[in-house]
């Protein structure tokens, strides 16, 4: 037979059909193995297909000569099909070994599915109750941060000579002044694209001069410290986070608490505060490069002299505008240092983990950017500024 495996009637095929209400008498033998699979697929849909109403079934198992756990899920497979149809089954002459086996078989799978729908909804509310739960811990932790630095500042100002001075002039001279060729060229291509925009679509209605005004209430009050935010944060707060990550993942964080130091005191205050120092600079410089770039190409693309630009610029924008934008420069680089040591020294001790909380850092510190700049434009709308 060398194996073949076989499910027949006691005296017959199985493809033969028992009566209405009778009783089937079937005799397995054979290799009832994975590599027999398909033939005992075949098999087995052939009897569920052959005898659907019969009363109760034998199965004897005797000629059996080998059972893997395939061929164990198979019988049980078509033991669970006659039980579903109201068919009585019955194992009989089964080898002692392979009880257990058939055993196991018979506990897999007892539970009905569960309703796709029901799945998704439970799988939707778990996302969101696990987001919810990850914004909660952000907030926690930008709020102890907040609380650290705040008591590290007042200990630097008990203590000046225990203040990491030369640590936050460097780090100015880092996010600052090797900042400003970049800052400038994005942010003077920003004003002129703004103004080509202007006079292209102001020029239907011959309203060219009011270009200016756009360009200048827009780069004042909104667009210039927003653009330099958001290159800092790209830049400085993926640097901060890469740089506090690498010494958490190096142990070199608690090295220093093991000598007696505040990772926050050394680490965090004198890059916080550097970034909150430069950012007004850097919006200052960037306002100025997209002013001078929308000047440019008023006179280039727009035919307008920089004599009617630059007065038409003083009738447009006043002293509140210019110092709007600088008033939000420190509040933006507060919260980009903040987000970037937060992240920082929330690194574990892979790779991966390092890469996931730099893009973190710059994702969130972007979000709070663009959120810190609307509610400070709403705030100075409702005082009339």
């Amino acid at each position: 037979m060398n194996g073949e495996p076989l499910l027949e009637s006691a005296g017959a095929s199985a493809d033969q059909s028992a009566g209405s209400g009778g009783r089937l008498a079937l005799t397995a033998a054979g290799l009832w193995t994975a590599e027999r699979a398909g033939e005992l697929e075949r098999l087995i849909e052939r009897v569920i297909a052959r005898h659907p109403r019969v009363a109760g079934v034998d199965i004897d198992m005797a000629r059996v000569e080998r059972l893997d756990t395939f061929g164990a899920w198979l019988l049980e497979r078509l033991l669970r099909s006659l039980a579903a149809a109201g068919a009585e089954a019955r194992i009989t002459g089964l080898a002692e070994h392979y009880r257990a086996l058939v055993l196991r078989a018979r506990e897999v799978n007892l539970t009905p599915p569960k309703s796709s729908r029901r799945v998704m909804l439970a799988a939707s509310l778990e996302v969101v109750g696990r987001t919810v739960v990850r914004i909660g811990g952000d907030i926690v932790g930008v709020m102890a941060m907040l609380g650290a630095l705040a008591a590290a500042l007042g200990r630097a100002f008990a203590h000046p000579r225990g203040f990491r001075f030369t640590s936050m002039v460097n780090q100015i001279e880092r996010v600052g002044w090797r900042a400003v060729p970049i800052i400038l060229l994005i942010t003077f291509l920003i004003g002129a694209i703004l103004a080509q925009q202007g006079l292209f679509h102001f020029r239907q209605f011959g309203a060219d001069i009011y270009v200016v005004d756009m360009v200048g209430i827009l780069v004042l009050r909104e667009v210039g410290v927003l653009m330099v935010a958001v290159m800092v944060a790209g830049r400085s707060g993926s640097s901060y986070t890469a740089e506090l990550g690498s010494m958490k993942m190096r142990e070199e964080i608690d090295a220093l608490r093991t000598m007696g130091f505040d990772p926050i005191d050394v680490l965090v205050l004198p890059r916080v505060l550097a970034l909150v120092i430069a950012m007004p600079c850097l919006a200052f410089l960037g306002s100025m490069a997209a002013l001078y770039g929308g000047g440019l190409m008023c006179w280039a693309y727009g035919g307008m002299s920089p004599d009617v630009f630059m007065t038409r610029l003083r009738e447009a924008v006043w002293l509140g505008d210019f110092a709007i934008g600088l008033i939000k420069a420190p509040f933006m680089g507060l919260i980009i240092g903040v987000i970037a040591s937060v992240e920082g020294l929330a690194v574990k001790g892979s790779t991966e983990s390092l890469g996931r909380k730099t893009t973190d850092s710059v994702v969130k510190s972007i979000f709070l950017v663009i959120l810190i700049d609307g509610v400070l434009a709403m705030f100075f709308a409702a005082v009339g500024m």
